[in-house]
Parts: structure tokens; sequence; C-alpha cells
């Protein structure tokens, strides 16, 4: 039985590292910034891409790379690389393939941090972005391309706004303008949903969330399909098809393959020159929590799932958004792509408002008031009074953040105590 028709739960555990005899059975540490060689010919074939190995962790890390593996595995993918965090995995994934004066189309509906990457940060590097709603029509969604598109950028669960990918759409789009569809995967994870299966060119992950799932690490990663033909498509691509003066006139496309072509121009242009390497430390720490990431995401899903349908039926409750309760506008589509179900995050209105919000968070006991998601401990956050604490009721309105929002990230508890915390909390409001 070959590695790739294991199921997801074996390749959580198995994937990756496979020790000879006598190794170390766990992933080892290797930390070490630099890896020493006999001569200077064996390390010049490392310059020269002839071999493989490693040279100096700032680009490579056989910790890091052992990881990637794993991920890349249970993604479906040919390879994989770490970064140092989400917001580094999709800055590297953009701009592997484009640079000044190209664009860029995106779901409007993505994390804020993204959004501002996107549209501020890289914008000032001359690409531009045109965004979408993820509801668009296939005739809006042809609207916005250009000819100097060169991506396209989407959110399989989008946090926080909880909206669903139409994933299949989106790379039909894509493909018929000759460019790949590159998926934020971070909430469903692979044993949720596996977007390659479902047209996807490159998927990425900030790890720090569910794949980690117990706060210990920030990183990211990135996954290559190996499917999308970049020689087909030469004239888009050229750091990919034609030579890179900065690495001896190595054509990555034609050296690497589909297969190789990415992943390695990544690792060695940008890591080389951004050096936002994952630490060996976080990827090992990361590598526990992939262990037991197909037991855990059965359990965050039940939870959101228990505490979205409680909240729903509270009359101190105006909404409740989560894409596993019937009526729900993207329950159908969550149904088609994520049939086990998503995650574990949910967001909710309360009636009262501000007050309501704030009197609410100061009774929780098991939730804890965090900006962070997808963990092993529930948290939770209202934005009116932190992140977005600088905005009046109308502009949080405006901005579809409303001032009683609140965000909930269900870990793994029992779901009758997090029912218990959340119901004691909402009695609290007069």
């Amino acid at each position: 039985m070959s590695s790739e028709q294991f199921s997801i739960g074996t390749k959580c555990v198995q994937a990756g590292y496979r020790p000879g005899n006598g190794e170390p059975r766990q992933i080892p540490i290797i930390q070490s910034t630099t890896f020493k060689y006999d001569t200077s010919e064996d390390m010049g074939k490392l310059f020269d891409l002839e071999a493989s190995g490693y040279f100096y962790t700032r680009l490579q890390n056989p910790t890091n790379d052992y990881v990637a593996a794993k991920i890349a595995a249970l993604e479906g993918g040919t390879a994989g690389m770490l970064t140092s965090s989400g917001q580094a995995a999709n800055f590297f994934a953009l701009f592997n393939i484009c640079q000044c004066g190209d664009h860029i189309v995106s779901s409007s509906s993505i994390y804020g941090g993204t959004f501002n990457l996107i549209s501020v940060t890289m914008a000032r590097m001359g690409i531009t972005t045109t965004f979408v709603s993820p509801d668009c029509t296939e005739e809006e969604l042809e609207a916005a391309f250009q000819d100097n598109t060169k991506a396209v950028f989407g959110e399989t669960i989008a946090n926080p706004a909880l909206t669903v990918l139409d994933i299949e759409k989106f790379a039909k789009a894509a493909h018929k303008h000759g460019v790949p569809l590159i998926v934020d995967n971070t909430f469903p994870t692979p044993v949720n949903c596996r977007p390659i299966e479902w047209g996807a060119d490159i998927v990425t992950h900030s790890t720090t969330k569910y794949m980690d799932g117990h706060g210990a690490g920030v990183g990211g990663a990135i996954v290559d399909s190996g499917k999308f033909d970049w020689m087909a498509h030469a004239d888009k691509f050229p750091g990919l098809t034609q030579p890179d003066e900065s690495y001896h006139g190595i054509t990555y496309a034609e050296k690497f393959g589909l297969g190789g072509a990415f992943i390695t121009k990544a690792t060695a242009q940008l890591m080389r020159d951004f050096g936002s390497i994952q630490s060996p430390q976080n990827a090992f720490l990361l590598n526990l929590g992939l262990e037991s990431l197909h037991v855990r995401m059965p359990r965050h899903v039940e939870n959101g799932q228990a505490c979205a349908e409680f909240l729903q039926q509270h009359p101190k409750v105006k909404y409740v958004n989560y894409p596993g309760l019937p009526g729900n506008p993207y329950y159908e589509i969550a149904q088609k792509y994520m049939p086990n179900g998503g995650c574990g995050v949910v967001s909710f209105e309360l009636e009262g408002g501000r007050p309501a919000a704030e009197a609410f968070m100061k009774e929780l006991r098991l939730a804890a008031i965090e900006t962070h998601v997808a963990d092993a401990r529930t948290c939770c956050l209202n934005p009116a009074t932190s992140t977005h604490r600088q905005m009046n009721d109308e502009q949080l309105a405006a901005a579809g953040v409303p001032a009683g929002m609140i965000r909930l990230s269900c870990g793994l508890e029992d779901k009758k105590d997090l029912i218990a915390d959340l119901s004691n909390a909402l009695d609290a409001i007069g």
C-alpha cells in the first residue's frame, strides 16, 4: 500500500518522516544555523541547486522540511515549505509569481491582515488587486480579470466572516485566464477540506491555528499541487519559465518540473532574501499538533455546531453565523466542500449592542478573551472593544462588525460545559 493511499489520519501521524534503522523515532530538532561540508565543491553543488542538502537555516532546515512534507501529503500536493507565519505564507505564495505591474483577483471576504497585505502593502510594491464578493456571479468574477492578472486568491472559510469559497467557481475562472488559484485553507485544515481536489493550485496555512492547535508556536505553510503548467503560460510567469540570473541561470520550471518549480523558487529566492523561516523548535511543536489533527478537528466541529445551535435559539442573541446551520447562506456550499464540517469558529451578535457584549464577556469563565482562534482552549473576542475599538457603532456597522458581535472559537472542552458557560454569561445581560 503506497503512502498516497493511506487515510488522512494515518498521514497525520506517519507522513513526512520515516526513520531508518536506529534513527530517532520522533522528528529530530536540528537546532543549528549552519551545516558542515568536507569540500567547497560539495557546498558549491548546493548553491548551484545541483544537489539536495542544507547550508544555512535561513533558507532550509531538515526539521522544517520533514514537517512541510507531512503537510504536503495531507493536502495532496507535491512539495511544501514552512514559513514564519501565515502572513508570510500568503505573501510568499503571491509574490513568488507577481511583481511590480501585476494584478491579483481576490475574494473580498478574507482575514483583515491578509486584506491589508494585499490591498495596501503589496499595492505599494506596484501589485494591484481587484476584490470580488465570494458570492459573485461567474460574470462578475470574469469582469475582475485584467491582462496582467497573475493569480486568484481566497480563503476556504474566511476569518472571521465565515463565508465559504466556491472553490470550483474560482478555479474555473482562474484556469480560463491561465493563472493559478491560491487558497488559504487554515480554518477547515486538510482534515475537513482539500482544496487541491476541487481545482486549487496552491494552498496556504497559518499553522498557528488548528494545525498547531495549542497556541504554542506561530507559523505558516505553503503547498504546491504540482498541477499548474507554468510553461504553458510562460509569458505570464517569467520568474519560473525564464533563467534566474541570481541563481546561475536556472529555469525553475524546466529543471524542477511541475512538482517542484514553485516551492524551489520560493525557497531559493524569497526565503533567501526575506528569511521568513519557521524556527526548527516551532516546526517540532507543529508536528506534535499535526499528529492529533484528525482527532481534534471533529471535536472542534462538534462543539462549534452545538454552541451555534444553542445560541441560535437564545432570545438575547440577534443572529448566529455558522456554516453548519441549516438556513445559513453558505450551508449548501459548505456541505459540498466540507461534508464532515468546517471548523469550530462561530460568530454571533447580541441584542443590546456594545453594553450587552461587555456584560457578556465579563461573565465568561471557560472562554478566554484572546486575539486568537482555532485553539484547544475556547477563546472569544468582541471586536468593538478590542481589535476595532477605535470605531464608533456606526462605523462598526458599516464595516460589517456590529458592536454586539462576538467571535467564539470553540475548543476541545466538553460541549455541555461550553454551553453552560455561554448560558451563564447570557443570563448576566440586563
